[in-house]
């Protein structure tokens, strides 16, 4: 046995905690031919660039508020809100 403390791991920032949650949605926008890109995070905004069929989905805009922007609002305290970038 070793009498040294165990090292502890740093916890994971906003922005990977963002990227984590982000990588568990992906998933269901390519199951409809669609994906995301993560384009980054500052003071609270989520900036994400939709692909796949999203770009062109007339519901992409209520994706991304109402899906995506909820999902990481209820777990990161951090983020205030997901915008789309061209």
């Amino acid at each position: 046995m070793s009498d040294s403390a165990p090292e502890s791991v740093p916890a994971p920032t906003a922005e990977e905690r963002v990227k984590a949650i982000l990588e568990q949605i992906r998933p269901y926008l390519q199951q409809d031919g669609g994906d995301l890109e993560y384009v980054g995070f500052e003071d609270g905004v989520v900036s994400l660039r939709l692909q796949g069929a999203c770009s062109s989905c007339p519901s992409s805009l209520m994706t991304l508020k109402m899906g995506i922007e909820n999902a990481l609002k209820q777990q990161i305290a951090e983020v205030k809100e997901v915008v789309p970038v061209p």
